[in-house]
């Protein structure tokens, strides 16, 4: 990840360098995953209506935890990393609990609507937000625009 030092000020995710934090691009796939776990006019204007380009409840699920490994260990481990305190970390260790109590209940190949109609959904969209927020203010940024594309996280972070 040394190699992403280089051009440090020109990746953002907004308007303040993201590239700040050692695992910047883990960061950008966590940050991505609580927007669109977290913004519930999302939900029904992309995920329900069928919008391409930004994945489903299973994929956003995926990037919260595919590199991290949230899903066994603690947000803790990586204050320094991809946190930038340990505030952060409780958030994403909160939001990871109630995302993935659902999915394991739901499964993950259910249709959107199974996951929006779990009676522990509102608990999640409240955890995933409440971490949104935190790491988007932390970054300088407004936490209520509307969830980028995956074409543009893409684009940030250079995965093909």
């Amino acid at each position: 990840m040394n190699s992403s030092r280089r051009g440090r000020h020109s990746l953002t995710m907004g308007g303040m360098p993201l590239n700040d934090m050692p695992w910047w691009r883990w960061r950008a796939n966590v940050r991505s995953a609580l927007h669109m776990l977290s913004d519930t006019a999302f939900h029904e204007q992309c995920w329900l209506a069928g919008v391409d380009g930004y994945g489903d409840v299973t994929d956003a699920v995926y990037r919260l935890v595919e590199d991290t490994w949230l899903d066994n260990w603690s947000a803790e481990k990586y204050v320094g990393t991809i946190f930038r305190d340990a505030v952060e970390a409780q958030l994403v260790d909160l939001a990871v609990l109630r995302v993935l109590r659902i999915l394991h209940q739901v499964g993950p190949d259910a249709p959107v609507s199974a996951y929006l109609n779990h009676p522990g959904w509102p608990e999640a969209v409240h955890a995933t937000r409440e971490a949104h927020v935190r790491l988007c203010l932390n970054d300088g940024e407004d936490p209520d625009a509307p969830p980028r594309p995956l074409h543009a996280l893409r684009a940030l972070t250079g995965a093909v």
